[in-house]
């Protein structure tokens, strides 16, 4: 299966095949596990307040510890996938992660957690290389759209699902009951990853010398790819705040019940994934039709990241449902915005580079994830459970992140690789 198409060739809707439909599948059930296993602490906000009596601010801190293990791994999870076996690699990620998962229904402490949420974040740091590897080399431009857009969604109603089904199964069976059905139950997925997903041969450099692996510091040159570090940190860091204290923000600011949390909390998340997949499909269909990439791409992220800035009022509104209706329409944006983040990426960095660059981008993008759950849970503390300046924060990266894919990145166009010699 050839995974290039050439810039010459006229543009058109290439459907997935089944091999393609079955990758697929099974990487959009992974990164719904992925992202509820870490969103499923944040459905437990309120019970680490009563078990362990952690403030906000702990509790932050507890949240940021999973993005510094997350984070900290990014270049190396970049190296592996590039250098080996993606689909062992991303498994044994898996492995590590869901174990993590797990065992936190043990945890019996603040110490505890932290330790937990750092191996989660190891664990989790081969994701989206692994991903963004096996769409580079085994999906076509016009397919990525929607590819991109289906796993996004993926994450998106990962913790959907968390809050929704985690916060009332919480509710009525305890907090820690959810942990370890939902680490036993994810060993499944490894199950069809081995049996159905055939070996990815990779390209190395000794392989095929005509065709170089492009180094880190390679990539480092690109003006494309600081662009792409900083609108992604832009991005995330909205992202991340809402992913981390949409409950804390409905259960302390706006007086919601846990069931309430669960429930009214989730759907911020749901439209969120709803967007993606809609943005990607329309996003590959344009660019099937002939319009050019570049600018659709462009365009999507535009669109979202300045559409989310409306997120600001929600912490203004006297009136909860009001509030809660401006993040829902806050979250589609940000789907609009994060359905072409990977596509983007992939395009410029082709199949050699995507690995690493999205190693590379990743850590920008999870930095972050250390930096917003705990200043929104200290901003917290110190205001007596005002979130107004934590919204103010992650407008402001909205914008940031605007600025690094409109203005930074000159075109979204492959890059040659070998030219670089």
């Amino acid at each position: 299966m050839s995974p290039t198409l050439s810039l010459k060739q006229k543009a058109q809707k290439i459907p997935l095949n089944r091999a393609q439909w079955t990758i697929l599948i099974l990487l959009v059930l992974s990164v719904t596990i992925n992202y509820i296993d870490r969103g499923s602490l944040s459905a437990a906000d309120k019970y680490l307040e009563l078990d362990f009596g952690l403030d906000s601010q702990a509790r932050g801190t507890v949240y940021s510890a999973f993005f510094m293990g997350y984070a900290g791994l990014m270049l190396f999870a970049g190296w592996l996938v590039d250098r080996f076996d993606v689909n062992r690699v991303l498994a044994v990620g898996f492995l590590i992660w869901t174990t993590a998962i797990l065992l936190t229904g043990a945890a019996s402490g603040f110490a505890m957690l932290i330790v937990l949420r750092l191996v989660l974040g190891a664990g989790e740091s081969v994701a989206y290389p692994a991903y963004s590897r096996i769409l580079a080399a085994d999906f076509r431009e016009e397919q990525r759209g929607f590819a991109n857009a289906a796993i996004d969604a993926g994450s998106k109603m990962g913790p959907a699902l968390s809050l929704l089904v985690g916060g009332l199964l919480m509710e009525k069976y305890g907090w820690r009951s959810f942990f370890y059905a939902m680490g036993a139950l994810s060993f499944l997925w490894m199950i069809p990853w081995f049996m159905m997903v055939p070996k990815t041969k990779l390209v190395t450099a000794a392989e095929a010398p005509t065709r170089r692996i492009p180094t880190m510091l390679e990539i480092c040159r690109k003006r494309a790819a600081w662009g792409t570090f900083l609108g992604l940190f832009g991005g995330n860091y909205a992202w991340y705040f809402l992913l981390t204290w949409i409950p804390g923000y409905f259960r302390m600011a706006r007086g919601y019940s846990q069931h309430d949390v669960a429930i009214f909390g989730s759907l911020p998340l749901w439209v969120t994934g709803i967007s993606t997949l809609l943005s990607g499909l329309l996003s590959d269909r344009l660019i099937a039709k002939g319009w050019n990439a570049s600018k659709v791409r462009k365009g999507f992220l535009a669109t979202g990241l300045i559409g989310a800035t409306i997120m600001l009022p929600a912490a203004l509104v006297e009136n909860a449902t009001t509030s809660l209706v401006l993040i829902c329409i806050a979250s589609m944006a940000i789907g609009i915005e994060s359905s072409n983040v990977w596509a983007t990426t992939q395009r410029m960095a082709g199949p050699l580079a995507s690995g690493r660059w999205t190693g590379m981008q990743n850590l920008a993008g999870n930095i972050p994830g250390i930096i917003a759950p705990y200043f929104t849970g200290w901003v917290a503390k110190v205001t007596g459970g005002s979130f107004y300046a934590a919204f103010v924060a992650a407008t402001a990266m909205l914008l940031v992140g605007f600025v690094g894919y409109i203005f930074v990145i000159p075109c979204v166009e492959p890059i040659d690789w070998d030219a670089e010699k």
